[in-house]
């Protein structure tokens, strides 16, 4: 018995979780609190997914050694064990088999795990090598699962909320966040309300402390599993239909350009309606000045705004201009003050104004990327070398530069990389055609039509507890992948988007965090049912520990447990049907909605488009490299113009001393040194002239048309035409 894997485990998933948050969070220009929650939501979320698969291992042991004793001790058929569950000790919850009534579906009842346990109940029950103990895992279900109960329901909407809310006070943001969560609240209060005059008017139900918590979760996991059949829907289909796009470079070439034509309009967008907004606060900033209530109202606001437009509008606030009067104006003439409430209304538009240009500029950059890429694929796949040529350097370092050499970059992505993503595709397909089948049949017992189920029940018969541990990870992981990867997909949550390089704001962190921590309790309930683990396909045996943290609404809600969560999951087959032929596309697009879909003629102009985009983000791109180029060639060079300088200034002091001495210098302005002509020296020599007594006597003395009398040579040149200083030129 060792806690061991369950410390590691805790770990690895605390890095990850943090690793993730750095990944695509700033710390740093994010509120402290924010970080902290989103951290826990996501730590809990994920340690969920990789925490399940010890506690299913724990059940199948606590179940083989539970059956070996009644080999031991058989009891008479006729003779039924029931074993009373009682919620006031934890330790009784986990000891203790659980009698649930038998369904009147005309499928038997009894599992055929049980049998399958009975026939091998010869075998020796081998503890696991991840074994927990059995007070452990309840403990800690408990804290992560209402930890995330209280987070995704209460704390996250609400801090959504109140990060993006526009009022000025406290009172004002929670006013905004109620307002702004009550069709989430709404939705659960509805089907809360609904178990809970279920319950009431069921005179064989008492409705006490512990009743109204397992209606509280049950509305949860049902409100959560209401939206995970609609992610899987698409995800089901859309995660293995990546891969195979991505496989082919030519269509992923031309969906990547109708994606730039796409963006492109609602970048343009973003940006003048931020222009837009960035000039009514320029107005209102002019018209309330530091002396007025309300400019601390406008200060806020203001760091809102892009750094740059705040530098510009500090650098021509007057502070000193009077209130209520123009600078052109002689007599003060009223301005019309905005009211707080306008205020308000303004600081919302700059937010999501802000917000929405900073999203698509990301967007667009990580587009673009995409696009030189594919580019520089397309243009080396008929390269005779077999070497692949970047346009732009990669700037490969460490050791990923010493292995990415062009000829094995070359084989890399033009011969390996296509043929692998195709055979990940076909594995990616299979395990989809899997989770659609087995979310159809897990409600049969007997047989047992479950893939899944058929898999774990195989190697539980093996005591193989490892290879049980590694399915329902990976299994878990798939269904969460394709679940997670659907809610920043689709286009309604397109406002919340992450981006890696630390470019994610605060809101969609914290909506990340929250349908986290929304979609697990659902989605782990949905797996062990896949399984048989879970309260329907388990009858007559030992429950998981998370299923008894979850409560047992099979007595309080049966049309809930026998029903709805049976026979909802049925129309994920539905729903995949209807993504793989395109139906939601197809009818937004006859609706005006630009989707990309098949050889239509919008499509065909938006790649046009989307070409001829990048064409000219590779003109703009060539330009500021060539001036970037110009900028480090003059920095390259002018150490050396720095020291020329030095150096000649080193040789005028070296003739004034030789002069002093009686020494003749050389003639630096005469037309017969070896320096070369005047014209050259003028634009080559960057010393200005010295014009002391020293340098004028210099200087006079070896001008050729001076004249030869011993008359002051001041008083010759005064007598002779002046001489500009471009005669020779």
């Amino acid at each position: 018995m060792s806690v061991g894997p369950l410390i590691v485990e805790i770990l690895c998933v605390f890095v990850l979780s943090a690793y993730l948050l750095h990944k695509y969070g700033d710390w740093r220009k994010q509120h402290p609190l924010v970080t902290v929650i989103v951290f826990i939501s996501w730590y809990f979320s994920f340690i969920i997914i990789f925490i399940l698969p010890l506690d299913v291992t724990t059940t199948f042991y606590r179940q083989c050694r539970n059956e070996s004793q009644l080999t031991k001790h058989p009891i008479s058929t006729q003779e039924t064990p029931t074993f009373v569950q009682k919620k006031t000790t934890r330790e009784a919850d986990t000891n203790t088999l659980l009698a649930t009534d038998g369904l009147t579906t005309g499928i038997s009842s009894d599992a055929p795990l049980n049998r399958s346990r009975r026939a091998s109940a010869s075998l020796e029950c081998k503890e696991p090598w991840s074994y927990v103990p059995e007070h452990i895992l309840p403990i800690i279900w408990s804290i992560v699962y209402w930890t995330s109960y209280l987070l995704t329901w209460i704390v996250m909407p609400m801090m959504k909320s109140y990060v993006s809310a526009a009022a000025f006070t406290v009172r004002g943001k929670l006013k905004t966040a109620i307002v702004e969560n009550a069709i989430w609240y709404g939705s659960y209060l509805l089907i809360f309300g609904v178990f809970l005059i279920y319950v009431a008017i069921n005179p064989s139900i008492h409705l006490d402390a512990q009743n109204l918590q397992v209606i509280g979760i049950t509305a949860s996991n049902t409100w959560g599993l209401l939206l995970l059949v609609l992610l899987l829907g698409y995800g089901l289909v859309e995660v293995p239909r990546k891969y195979w796009h991505q496989s082919q470079k030519g269509y992923l070439l031309n969906y990547v350009y109708f994606q730039l034509a796409k963006l492109s309009t609602e970048k343009s967008e973003a940006e003048e309606h931020l222009e837009d907004v960035l000039e009514d606060v320029r107005r209102v900033s002019d018209a309330i000045k530091y002396n007025h209530p309300s400019r601390r109202h406008i200060n806020t606001i203001i760091t809102k705004c892009p750094d740059a437009f705040q530098d510009s509008l500090s650098k021509h606030l007057d502070d000193f201009q009077e209130y209520g009067q123009r600078p052109e104006q002689s007599k003060p003439e009223p301005i019309q003050i905005p009211t707080e409430n306008d205020l308000v209304k303004l600081h919302s538009k700059v937010i999501y104004a802000a917000q929405t240009n900073r999203r698509t500029a990301t967007q667009w950059d990580i587009l673009v990327d995409k696009a030189f890429e594919l580019e520089d694929v397309q243009s080396n796949e008929n390269s005779h070398s077999k070497t692949y040529n970047h346009t732009y350097d990669p700037n490969y370092t460490g050791l990923r530069g010493y292995v990415c050499t062009p000829s094995v970059e070359w084989h890399w992505r033009i011969r390996l990389m296509p043929s692998m993503l195709k055979a990940i595709t076909a594995v990616l397909a299979v395990c989809s055609l899997m989770v659609i089948w087995s979310e159809m049949t897990f409600f049969s017992l007997n047989p047992v039509l479950s893939l899944f189920a058929v898999f774990v029940e195989s190697a539980s018969n093996k005591n193989n507890y490892l290879l049980i541990e590694l399915l329902c990870i990976l299994i878990m992981a798939y269904i969460s992948w394709c679940c997670y990867y659907t809610v920043f997909k689709i286009r309604i949550f397109d406002f919340y988007f992450l981006a890696p390089h630390h470019q994610t704001d605060e809101n969609s962190l914290i909506f990340c965090g929250m349908m986290l921590c929304r979609l697990t309790p659902p989605l782990c309930l949905n797996f062990l049912s896949l399984i048989h683990l879970g309260s329907y396909g388990n009858a007559g045996q030992i429950q998981t520990s998370y299923t008894m943290v979850m409560g047992h609404s099979t007595e309080l809600l049966p049309f809930i447990q026998h029903g709805f969560n049976i026979y909802y999951p049925i129309i994920v087959a539905l729903l995949c049907c209807a993504t793989f032929f395109h139906l939601g596309s197809r009818f937004l697009s006859c609706l005006g909605f630009q989707q990309f879909v098949g050889d239509e003629e919008m499509t065909e102009d938006m790649k046009r488009e989307g070409l001829q985009l990048m064409k000219r983000e590779k003109r703009k791109r060539e330009r500021a490299q060539k001036s970037e180029s110009r900028k480090r060639y003059i920095e390259k060079i002018r150490p050396n113009g720095k020291s020329q300088r030095l150096q000649n200034m080193n040789n005028s002091h070296r003739d004034s001393r030789s002069i002093e001495d009686g020494g003749i210098p050389s003639a630096k302005f005469s037309k017969d040194a070896a320096e070369g002509p005047d014209q050259v020296e003028i634009f080559t020599d960057s010393e200005g002239v010295d014009f002391s007594e020293n340098s004028v006597t210099s200087f006079g003395g070896n001008i050729q048309d001076t004249p030869a009398s011993g008359s002051d040579s001041g008083v010759g040149r005064s007598r002779q035409k002046p001489r500009g200083i471009f005669d020779d030129v």
